[in-house]
């Protein structure tokens, strides 16, 4: 039989926090990741609507520095670990090489190609789909057991509130 976990008030009221603010550093990612994706449209060479078949371009390069952007404010404020960076992010980049290409070839080769979907619209259902499995993946896998232990970050924190 499973043993019950239960969090403590002080727990709960932390987890919570910690949710509120990667959902306020995905926005800022997502503001990143879209605005990049419009610019890069805008290059015909690059466009979508003119050409379907690229939609992976401008897909890709918005998404990467989207996690980059996320990755390391995530990291340093939101699960405020002092986990081996490299090792880390080797963490978050297996997330990416199965996320990547699922979610562009699902978006580029059905939603856009065979259902003729707004790239944007599809944009943004990914977008949504990553925050989610994203956040689950960073607490529990990438700083599952190294959440709180960056002191010096948590001590300046404190001393902010």
């Amino acid at each position: 039989m499973k043993e019950k976990i239960s969090l403590t008030k002080e727990e709960k009221r932390k987890e919570a926090f910690r949710a509120v603010k990667f959902t306020l550093f995905s926005i800022s990612a997502g503001v990143i990741e879209f605005v990049s994706f419009t610019l890069l449209t805008l290059i015909p060479a690059l466009n979508p609507s003119i050409n379907k078949s690229i939609y992976w371009i401008p897909a890709l390069i918005s998404l990467v520095l989207s996690v980059l952007w996320n990755f390391t404010f995530n990291r340093k404020f939101t699960f405020q670990s002092a986990a081996n960076v490299p090792i880390a992010m080797i963490k978050t980049l297996a997330y990416y090489i199965v996320f990547a290409p699922l979610s562009i070839w699902l978006a580029q080769m059905y939603l856009i190609d065979q259902l003729g979907w707004n790239e944007f619209g599809v944009k943004a259902i990914v977008m949504i789909t990553n925050f989610i499995t994203e956040f689950l993946y960073q607490r529990f896998l990438v700083f599952g057991k190294s959440i709180d232990t960056n002191v010096n970050n948590s001590e300046e924190i404190q001393k902010s509130e």
